[in-house]
Parts: structure tokens; sequence; C-alpha cells
């Protein structure tokens, strides 16, 4: 039975194993009534088994139990299928890491939101559509009625995630365990996601359980901060005091990987450098299908932009989802045409280049892209991958290309027996490696990174940001970073470039744009970053920006 004093969660010696093998280790934790209470660790700690077993929702064949695990009162062990159904959204909700692969495809928004209203509350359908239109409109979503009718795929990333909120608050849960709710989305969106679920949990009285790898970020929410390795808790403390005091090795690690200011450039040797890739006055333009009776629409998708990027530089383009930055991406890469404009490589014009130099211009440059385990061939061993561009070099014979991929993937930081690895073998850190090496082993000019961090933890994100860097620094490559990310962009670029609708909006040297950016849009995007202040004795306080 709860009394008024008990904690509205209680977990107690919480193990979960895999065939027998522990991934989660013995550990207890207790979240009070209104609690945020952070879960933080890297990938493969356990953070995300441990929390979903609350709900008995971990896939088959891995087990868990637990000396205690009381919720309101109840205990959550030994539950029949129909207590876990009262228990599951009326008293423990979720917000899913992905809602693209969480809601049902097949169903419109409006089926899908009523679903867990039918059978939590009594209220009929009337009174539910009411209800349903109601929260959509709080979670920020307009015209809320129509939409109703429409299916997952008709929605942008931030307003799926959104619907997702909507789905989880509508009967008012308890407890409210949020998994990695923001990783995927521009930093916009991301601190409107954040604001919005923190505020309508207020609202509600709902204790959070917010899954994250991203230390700053909860920081700023939470109150509370449990950090996770290999499966064990290591440290818990409030979010003020873990950042500024960190007690253990691995909480210092993660402090240590927060993000950290480049050193600003030599201005005068990047100017004199050779301008790599040059766009003057780029218009690009997608068209519509003809239907019967409808005009053709016509999308204008990078209107009037121009910028080079220099031997040895590294811009940054940034902006949110639909923003264009990626099709200027996939322009310079020759997989997309101009409506008008020019593009020049080493001050050749390549709108008007022959076909022999576009194809020399396209091995010239290189994409590192956002998710290497969908571009990497699941069918191919990683030393077949790296050795498939090296086919086009006639100087090079079978030993020659075997001896320059061994070389690329020592300068990667990976050993040769990943050569007979196929990439599912590999962890996301080590795949984006691997990519980085296909990139980099014909030495080219330029190199397109397309949000090449976004999905990894921030140690490994750290570590990818620095190796890039040391290669850039060994071989010289022109850098187009182009990202949402303004973290990792303060730690790797020399210029950055802001874009927005299409425009270039924005653009200067780093460490000029972050510290006194002009443009509006520039200001939000920087106002939605937590500032961390490194303390003198070591670790951090934070400092949210004015909005």
């Amino acid at each position: 039975m709860k009394t008024p004093s008990s904690p509205l969660l209680q977990v107690s010696n919480l193990r979960v194993t895999i065939n027998e093998r522990e991934v989660v280790k013995g550990i207890s934790f207790n979240v009070a009534e209104r609690e945020v209470l952070a879960v933080v660790g890297e990938s493969g700690s356990g953070k995300t088994l441990a929390m979903r077993s609350l709900m008995h929702l971990l896939p088959g064949g891995i087990d868990f139990d637990a000396a205690g695990m009381i919720f309101d009162g109840q205990s959550l062990l030994n539950l029949t299928p129909e207590q876990l159904r009262q228990v599951r959204g009326a008293g423990i909700g979720m917000v899913f890491q992905e809602p693209m692969t969480s809601l049902n495809p097949a169903m419109t928004i409006g089926r899908q939101l009523d679903e867990g209203l039918a059978l939590h509350t009594t209220l009929d359908a009337a009174a539910r559509r009411v209800k349903i239109v109601a929260m959509l409109e709080r979670v920020g979503l307009a015209q809320a009625a129509t939409l109703l009718n429409r299916y997952p795929h008709e929605f942008s990333g931030g307003m799926r995630q959104r619907v997702m909120i909507a789905s989880v608050m509508l009967p008012e849960p308890k407890l409210i365990i949020a998994d990695e709710p923001t990783t995927a989305l521009d930093v916009l969106v991301q601190h409107e996601v954040m604001d919005l679920m923190l505020s309508l949990t207020a609202e509600k009285g709902s204790a959070v359980i917010l899954i994250s790898h991203d230390l700053s970020m909860v920081a700023n929410y939470a109150s509370r901060i449990m950090v996770m390795e290999q499966g064990e808790l290591v440290e818990q403390n409030s979010s003020q005091a873990l950042l500024a005091r960190p007690q253990h090795p691995y909480t210092c690690r993660l402090l240590d990987a927060l993000p950290v200011r480049k050193a600003p450039p030599d201005r005068k040797k990047l100017l004199a450098a050779e301008s790599v890739i040059a766009l003057s006055n780029i218009d690009i333009t997608y068209r519509g299908r003809k239907a019967w009776f409808k005009p053709v629409t016509v999308t204008q998708a990078v209107k009037g932009v121009s910028f080079n990027v220099r031997a040895g530089e590294t811009v940054a383009l940034v902006g949110a989802s639909g923003s264009g930055k990626t099709t200027i991406g996939k322009l310079i890469a020759g997989m997309l045409t101009a409506s008008a404009g020019t593009l020049a490589f080493k001050g050749r014009l390549l709108t008007t280049a022959s076909k022999t130099e576009r194809k020399a211009w396209r091995r010239e440059c290189q994409i590192i892209q956002q998710d290497p385990f969908s571009s990497l061939n699941p069918r191919m061993r990683i030393g077949k991958i790296l050795e498939e561009p090296m086919l086009l070099v006639k100087t090079l014979n079978a030993s020659a290309r075997q001896q320059r991929v061994r070389e690329v993937l020592a300068e990667v930081g990976l050993e040769d027996i990943f050569l007979t690895r196929y990439p599912h073998q590999l962890s996301g850190g080590q795949r984006q490696r691997v990519a980085i090496a296909r990139a980099i082993i014909r030495r080219p000019a330029f190199i397109i990174a397309d949000e090449p961090t976004s999905a990894l933890d921030m140690t490994v994100q750290k570590q990818i940001l620095l190796l890039l860097k040391r290669l850039q620094e060994s071989y010289g490559f022109a850098c187009l970073f182009i990202t949402h990310d303004l973290s990792a962009v303060e730690q790797i670029a020399d210029r950055i470039m802001v874009m927005e609708k299409g425009e270039l909006v924005e653009s200067g040297w780093s460490d000029e744009v972050l510290d006194a950016p002009q443009h509006p849009y520039t200001q939000r995007l920087l106002n939605c970053l937590p500032a961390l202040k490194p303390l003198a004795g070591g670790g951090y306080q934070l400092q949210q920006k004015s909005a």
C-alpha cells in the first residue's frame, strides 16, 4: 500500500539477462511523484532494457527479475496480462525513440489515439474525439481535427513525435518513460518537444524517466541523474551536483566528451588556400508529378546560394530539416542538377564540364553518410568495401590495393581483424570509422560529411570528430560538414553557414557566428543549446541561455 511519503516507484536489485548473461546487474532506484529522473549512459549500458522491464516490454529471449518493483503501491512483478494492460498506458506511459516504428503505419492517427482512450476510460466516442483534438492542439498541431484521418507517413519527424507524446499523455499516466525522445530531431524541434513534454507532465503531475546519452541535454531538464555503465548503476546525484562534482571515472569520461570549442583557425592561411569548390547563385527546384486537371507543383528547395570551401578548411552547413542543406550536398556530389547558377571545382565550371571531367570530379568528391549501416553493403566484408573504390585506379595491383586498405584501416583506428567482418558485426562507431576510411582511401580533394555523428553517443561522437580533424590535417582535404547539431559544429568547423527555408541567412567565422549571431534564426538555434560553464576545480555548471 502506498503511503503519502513513499516514492511513486521503488525498484530493488533489478537484473536483466540475455541467455543467462546479465546485461543489467542488480540496480536499485526510486522515483518520487512529479520528479524528472534522467538515466544516462552509452549504447549497450542497459538503460533502455532496465526501464522497459518496468512495463514488461522486453523482447523475446530477454528475462528480468527483481527483489522488489513497486509502482504506486502495487507490485509490478507477477502481474496477469489483464493487470499489465491496466498499468500500461494509464499507469506508466512510454515515449519511444523512433515514433515511425512505434506508430502503426496502417492506422490513421485518430484511430491510434482513440485506441488507448477507449481502453482506459469510460468516455463515449464523441467525448474521446473532443479530448483527442484538444490534446493534439495542446501539443502544437494546428487544425487538429483535420489531422485525425492522416497516416504517420504524412507527418514530419517533429510532428510524429508530438503525436506520440499526445498518445502517451491522453490516458494521463502517473509515470512517463521517454526513451531518447529527441535523438533524430533538429535542435529547434528538439527544444520544442522537450519543453512541451515537460510542461504537459508538470500540468498532469506525472513523473518522468528520461533516457538519453546526452548528458548536457538531460541536465537542463532533470532534477536528478543516474549514470549507467555496462549494466551497472555507477553514480546518481542531483543534476547540479553531478555536473559540478562527478565521482565515478565513467561519469568523468561522459563529461569529458561534452563539446569543447575548436581553437580559432589561421585565417590568413585559409584565405590564401586554393578554392576547391565554389557555388554561385545556385537555385534548385523540384517539380511535382503531373496529374489530371491539376497544375504541376514546383518547389524551390534552394534559393540563390553562394559560397566556397578552400583546401584544408571545414565549413559547417547548419539548418533544420527541410532547409536545403542536404540538397546542396547532393548537388555538389553530382546527384542533382541546379536550376540556375554555377558550380566550380578548382576554378573549372562543372555545370558545363564534359562527361570525362564530371567523372573525374566525382572521384575527387566523397560522401560520409548519416547512417553507415544503410550505406555499407551488408553482403560485403569490410576489406572488400574498402577495396572497391580502388578498383578504378589502374596503377594499383591487388597487392598494392590490399596494402592501401590496411593503411587506411589503421588510420581510422581499426585493426586488421575487421577486414573479414561484415557491417552488422561492428558497433555504430566502428561502422562510421569504416565509412570515413572508404571516403578517404582515394585521397579525395573534397569530402561531404552529412550528419556523420547524429546517431552516435557523445563519447563516440567526440572520437569521430577528432578523427576527421586529424585526417584533414594529414591530407588537407576540404570538408563540407552538414548538420543540425551546433555542439558538433563548434568542435570542428572553421566557418559556419546557416540555412533557413532554402536560403543562406548567415555565414562567417565560427567564433563570430557562435558568439555574436546576427540573424534571428541563428539566435534561436543558439538559444536552444544549454550553456555549460567549466568550473575551476573541474566539472561544469549548467546555465540555460535566455530565450
